[in-house]
């Protein structure tokens, strides 16, 4: 595990930009609630797997020194996806409908102090999502939870430098929605997802406030005018959008995210918004390259965004599409088994290019 983690933290390291989660929420007439997202990681395959977890299995996290830290058992099966290690579930979706998912946050995530003298009720940062999953059925049993718990850095330096951290993503199928951020050496703050959009680095409060630079951003076309005596008219549509950041930063990315969220159609049904989340989401796909200043560093990846997820919350559905195979894959959560007696593990796809012959008659 300690070259495993090694790796991930030289690769967060060598590659900042290349981490560029971008996560929106949906919603239909109907209450469905829905919660998609992208993984960016432009250095190395992440080698994701498809993690099925059932009830009553026991969980250690495991601290930066190699201790024990909190031991629980899960209340609830749930299905994710890892990264890096197949302990580290990035995003997931649980019998009950509770989602959880991180976002780098680097430079900005700041934990509580590892102590290795209390470890009882401390909990790796990659080990949160996990925890909430298998643990809570609610946002509000979650906020209630985190004064029980110590989240801590999963892994130190040689320098003694904990390791650049995350904030998450927990939404439930009533609709609750929140973003936790971890500053200032463990300062624990919530917000309300009003904007129904997460990315990266700064906080989210910055986020929302750079929102008001927008303001003039609109759907459609824009109207004829004269300007000097000439007649000035749009060359085609989306031109009352002009303005919108077009390039991969976190704050831009996050502007264009919450522009295509609020101007999506009314939708009616939860197939209707899964199919919404998954071509809003094709605006955020990064071509491989394109976060590097020297081509000689470019790996052999045919994308920096790994794989796109999207959750059906209500109906207790996760689908994926990944770098290397562009079909939508469904997981019906109704058709686990969550009395097994260990968890499921299975990759996302063969790791190769994939396509469809089409047949010709």
């Amino acid at each position: 595990m300690k070259k495993t983690l090694l790796a991930l933290v030289v690769a967060i390291g060598f590659s900042q930009a290349a981490n560029a989660c971008t996560g929106i929420t949906l919603a239909t007439t109907g209450n469905d609630h829905i919660q998609a997202r992208t993984i960016e990681w432009g250095h190395s395959n992440l080698n994701s797997k498809l993690i099925i977890a059932p009830r009553d299995y026991s969980y250690t996290s495991t601290m930066p020194d190699h201790k024990s830290g909190l031991t629980w058992v899960s209340k609830y099966g749930f299905a994710g996806i890892s990264v890096s290690d197949d302990k580290f579930i990035a995003e997931g979706i649980n019998e009950k409908g509770l989602t959880a998912g991180l976002f780098y946050f680097r430079g900005y995530g700041s934990l509580a102090t590892y102590d290795p003298k209390q470890t009882a009720n401390n909990i790796n940062d990659m080990d949160f999502v996990r925890w909430m999953l298998s643990q809570y059925s609610t946002v509000a049993e979650v906020e209630a939870a985190l004064s029980k718990i110590k989240i801590v850095t999963v892994y130190f330096d040689e320098k003694g430098q904990p390791s650049p951290t995350a904030h998450w993503r927990v939404s439930d199928k009533q609709g609750n929605s929140i973003v936790i951020e971890i500053m200032d050496h463990g300062k624990i703050n919530i917000h309300k997802n009003t904007a129904k959009v997460l990315t990266n680095s700064p906080d989210y409060n910055w986020q929302v406030t750079n929102l008001n630079n927008y303001i003039n951003l609109h759907p459609g076309i824009s109207k004829p005018q004269q300007i000097n005596g000439v007649e000035a008219q749009s060359f085609g549509v989306g031109s009352n959008f002009v303005g919108l950041p077009g390039d991969i930063s976190p704050p831009s990315r996050f502007v264009r995210a919450a522009f295509y969220v609020n101007s999506a159609p009314i939708l009616k049904t939860a197939q209707q918004a899964v199919s919404q989340a998954f071509h809003i989401l094709n605006n955020f796909d990064i071509p491989i390259g394109s976060e590097f200043n020297d081509k000689a560093h470019i790996p052999d990846l045919p994308s920096a965004t790994q794989w796109t997820s999207v959750i059906d919350q209500n109906n207790g559905e996760l689908y994926y599409k990944t770098m290397y195979n562009s079909t939508i894959r469904r997981v019906d959560l109704a058709t686990l088994n969550f009395n097994a007696k260990q968890e499921y593990i299975q990759a996302l796809d063969n790791g190769k290019f994939s396509y469809q012959n089409v047949a010709v008659k």
